[in-house]
Formats: structure tokens, sequence, C-alpha cells
């Protein structure tokens, strides 16, 4: 591996209330590449350049607009769950699998000893026929039939060694919401309860519709 210096240009443009950063593309009719500017003089030359062409602001030069789906996750097993847990939350495998042990062991709600969650050890993402159709009334009835696909969403493992013996990570009941545990469960408890809910709930409905906007912002001198 040979190391190689390269710098990137960013600007911080804002627009009414809007604050979004600008990344230069182009500079002087060229097309600037991830590893074109090699040094520290070349990068001061360029925003010297355009600050004084630009003189505190940039022109949109052109919009381009599309839509594109983003498509929900399927339910957690356990490599996605601890992966998901050290990202969002900060725990520690060994933390997650605790703390996970304990909502299958069952938790006092108040009238006993309940299992919130299924077995946390698994290679499969599947989902029983009755948590799908528990699910998918659940969605229907709290978020309306537009966030409901037309048939359950099937998701396969890419582990063709995988062994799926038990079903993915999900609430043992769906209803069971975090609002309503929130007041049962320790802190840590509810927050890997809550992403396991959402995680779940999410991988039976419908794609995300993101309205993607690009604009192209240009001074005398390049174009961000």
């Amino acid at each position: 591996f040979k190391a190689q210096e390269y710098w990137s240009i960013t600007a911080d443009c804002n627009h009414s209330s809007l604050a979004f950063p600008s990344r230069l593309t182009h500079f002087a009719g060229d097309k600037v590449g991830k590893m074109d500017i090699e040094n520290e003089a070349t990068a001061l030359k360029i925003v010297t350049e355009i600050k004084k062409s630009a003189n505190g602001s940039l022109t949109v030069d052109n919009i381009t607009q599309k839509q594109r789906l983003r498509h929900p996750s399927p339910p957690f097993m356990t490599s996605t769950l601890l992966q998901d847990a050290s990202r969002q939350l900060g725990f520690s495998t060994r933390k997650t699998m605790q703390i996970a042990q304990q909502l299958y062991e069952g938790i006092d709600l108040g009238s006993g000893q309940t299992g919130l969650i299924t077995y946390m050890r698994t290679d499969s993402v599947t989902l029983s026929d009755e948590a799908l159709s528990d699910i998918r009334s659940y969605i229907s009835k709290n978020h309306g039939k537009s966030y409901l696909p037309d048939g359950p969403r099937i998701y396969k493992t890419k582990d063709k060694n995988a062994q799926e013996a038990h079903e993915a990570i999900r609430p043992t009941h769906i209803d069971q919401t975090p609002k309503s545990t929130e007041a049962h469960l320790d802190k840590d408890q509810q927050r890997l309860y809550t992403l396991i809910w959402r995680r779940t709930l999410s991988s039976q409905m419908t794609s995300a519709q993101i309205q993607q906007v690009n604009l192209d912002l240009a001074c005398t001198s390049g174009m961000f």
C-alpha cells in the first residue's frame, strides 16, 4: 500500500433558513476528481481563486430532481442486531446479548414474567405467518393502508450455510409497543427493545419514497 495525499474543497452554503454543504466538482472548466488536488498549496490556491470570483455568493446553475425508493431492512438476526446496537446505541457485543437474554427470558410487566422477544441467537430473517399477520394488522390499524404493501415482505438470508431453526429476532407481540413497556424496563432494556420493535415493524412496511434534489452552484472560476 502506498499512501497518497489528496484534498477536497467544500463550501458551507446558506439560503434563507436552509444550510447545506456543497462539494467542488469542477474548476477552470475541468472536472475535479477525488485525488486531483494533491497538496495543501494547490487547495489553498483554488480556494483563494473561488473566493475572489464568487465574492461570498454562488449562483444556482442547474437543478435536477429524481425520486428513488429505499426498501426496508429485514428483521434482525444476531449479527445485524449486534451491528446496529453497537452503531446506534454504543453497546458492546456482550452487553447486547445480555440484555437480549433478559428480554427473551421475561420481564415483569405487572402481571408476571413476560418474554418480550423471540430467541436472540439466530441467523434467520424469516417471520412466522402468525407474526406477519399481526404486524400487517398493526400497520393497517395504526398507520393506514398506504404504508402496507399488497402482500407480506419475505426475506431470505444471504448465508447459504445459515441454520434457520429459529425466526428472526422480533417482539413476541407487536402490540407490546415501546410506550407500553417503558415503565417496566430499565433504560438500556428499553433502548434495545425499541430498536428491535421498530426494525420488525418497518420490515413489513412500504418502501420509503425519497425526493432527491441536486444543485449545481457556479461562480466565474468554477462550479460546486
